[in-house]
């Protein structure tokens, strides 16, 4: 099993759920980019995106993941547009295992639409307006996700099948 185990997909397809689940049951670290750059930062990724821009965030992003391919065992959970940045897809898949964790538009909806989560991106969109925005998305980062080392299916999907995945 490689060291590394990166998990990507959009916003809502569970890769911090799936993420900390997997690490606890191979005894690996868990990380996640996205809270590791607010830490860091000492602000929210809105507030990154609001005040220094999406430029600063991409480059702290990509500094960020260099410093996690120097880390053994660790599941990272990446920010949803993290690998169609900066040739960042390239770098996971050369440092360690890339999984996309795949959901259609509308389940991926349905779950943002519940969630407990705040995530400015969608905040106070409508279903409709919701699916035409995940559609529109996920037409640009598809190239990208789809160039992971494997893909799964992300209904209903269990930390066993990750690890039969991983073997």
């Amino acid at each position: 099993m490689d060291t590394r185990i990166f998990l990507i997909g959009f916003m809502g397809s569970g890769k911090s759920t799936l993420g900390v689940k997997l690490s606890r049951q191979i005894g690996y670290d868990f990380v996640d980019m996205d809270q590791l750059i607010e830490e860091t930062a000492g602000m929210t990724i809105q507030g990154i995106f609001n005040e220094l821009g999406e430029e600063v965030f991409r480059k702290w992003e990509h500094d960020i993941l260099l410093e996690l391919c120097n880390r053994d065992k660790v599941v990272i959970s990446t920010g949803g547009g993290a690998p169609c940045h900066s040739d960042m897809i390239r770098i996971m898949n050369e440092n360690g295992t890339t999984i996309y964790i795949k959901l259609t538009p509308e389940a991926l909806a349905n779950r943002l639409l519940h969630s407990k989560t705040e995530r400015p991106l969608i905040k106070g969109k409508s279903k409709q307006e919701l699916l035409d925005f995940i559609h529109l998305k996920l037409e640009d980062r598809n190239f990208h996700y789809n160039q992971a080392t494997h893909t799964v299916d992300g209904i209903n999907l269990q930390t066993g099948n990750l690890i039969s995945v991983l073997r």
